[in-house]
């Protein structure tokens, strides 16, 4: 602990000089000769000399109010770090530790009504240093130092957290907020209390939670376009239930773009994009054969690949079966669904685009056509099909908006 005082007395010389003329005013009494100064209530003070002694100004010490205690061991990473101080007035702190990798980390913290709270919650098994700054009552300068060390916890006891879409992106109007977990949470309440989703234009939502490793924000209707998203998931420290903590924190800002959305007929076999409210673009088409049917409903553009493979062995199909096919070059695709849904270039099904439907589950269209869509649509961009009596479901792939806002509200832990 380091403790420093500062502090301005008057000089003892010049008390004793003051003293001293006091003494020679008081010495002679009526008849010439010598006597004592005396105190209050006539008692008598003198040095052990026979001199007045002089009585030097104490500093009133500052008594402080830490939380943990100064060299406190084993301290819960859910734990919040506070500092105050009695006999005075905190005027400053600052709290840091030393991470495993040999960095200093400052945890930043806020001073409100002499009390310094910090702004996040510990990392296990680290040694931290708080620094204290106080002025006493009469106008001393304190500082102190104490330290205390956290919790060492094992990988298994520690939630490792994921947010998208990323950090400075642009999405599509259909986006939803993904946080995901490697570990189970048991306490989603717990979690969900502390993941706060920020738009501007303001618009209502809400989470709803997929598993015990996922959950997704979204509001009542499609984004506003041109709205900007901060997602601030102060999860470090955070009980999660099951003996296990939040490993860390992590936020994210992005914008949503223009307004598309690509509207898939599959009795029609057209698909019109409408981007901002106008038809840009009417394509013909071609969906899923009978034994591998398109799902109808909301799907979101969920990844945009070029010059992939695809396989019969990811939808299932082994040699042999009804419906494989041999491995097959796509130049322009579009994920829709993790069960293997694209919006892809199907050159080889060109005079059955318009006409019927041949595929295994995917929307393929001509290579020009499947070239344009990938330059004009991007992630989070929507995809609305109907005209089978096949469903999406939920959690296969971005599936939110097939949900009523009421029922997507009940999916929240709160």
């Amino acid at each position: 602990m380091k403790l420093t005082i500062r502090h301005t007395v008057v000089s003892s010389m010049a008390l004793v000089a003051v003293l001293a003329v006091s003494a020679c005013n008081a010495s002679a009494n009526a008849d010439g000769g010598a006597s004592a100064a005396t105190g209050a209530g006539g008692s008598q003070t003198s040095s052990a000399g026979g001199q007045p002694s002089a009585q030097t100004p104490t500093v009133d010490p500052v008594t402080w109010k830490t939380t943990p205690q100064d060299k406190a061991t084993n301290v819960a990473v859910d734990t919040r770090v506070t500092a105050s101080a009695d006999k005075g007035t905190l005027e400053k702190a600052s709290l840091s530790y030393v991470s495993k990798k040999g960095n200093t980390v400052k945890v930043d913290g806020t001073l409100e009504n002499g009390t310094w709270t910090a702004g996040d919650l510990l990392e296990p098994g680290v040694k931290y240093t708080l620094a204290l700054e106080a002025k006493t009552t009469d106008g001393a300068t304190i500082e102190e130092t104490r330290t205390f060390r956290t919790d060492n916890l094992t990988l298994d006891q520690q939630v490792y957290v994921a947010v998208s879409p990323r950090d400075g992106g642009t999405v599509g109007i259909g986006m939803p907020v993904i946080v995901r977990f490697d570990l189970p949470v048991v306490d989603k309440a717990n979690f969900e209390k502390n993941m706060h989703v920020t738009t501007t234009p303001a618009q209502a939502g809400s989470w709803y939670w997929l598993s015990s490793k996922e959950a997704h924000w979204r509001p009542a209707t499609y984004w506003k376009p041109g709205t900007k998203v901060k997602v601030d998931a102060q999860l470090n420290g955070v009980p999660a239930g099951g003996g296990r903590w939040g490993e860390m924190s992590r936020t994210s800002e992005f914008t949503i773009g223009r307004s598309v959305i690509a509207k898939v007929d599959l009795k029609k076999h057209q698909m019109k994009v409408v981007i901002n409210g106008k038809v840009a673009k009417t394509i013909p088409v071609t969906g899923g054969q009978p034994g591998f049917i398109t799902r109808s409903g909301v799907k979101v553009i969920m990844d945009k690949v070029t010059n992939i493979t695809m396989r019969a062995e990811t939808i299932g199909l082994k040699k042999g079966d009804p419906g494989y096919y041999s491995d097959t070059p796509v130049k322009w695709a579009l994920r829709l669904t993790n069960s293997g849904e694209f919006l892809h270039s199907a050159p080889w099904s060109v005079k059955d685009q318009g006409v019927r439907n041949v595929s295994h589950g995917c929307t393929g269209m001509s290579d020009s056509n499947a070239e344009w869509v990938y330059k004009n649509m991007i992630i989070g961009d929507v995809v609305e099909t109907t005209g089978t009596d096949r469903p999406m479901t939920m959690g296969n792939g971005y599936a939110d908006w097939n949900l009523s806002p009421a029922k997507w509200a009940a999916g929240s832990a709160l």
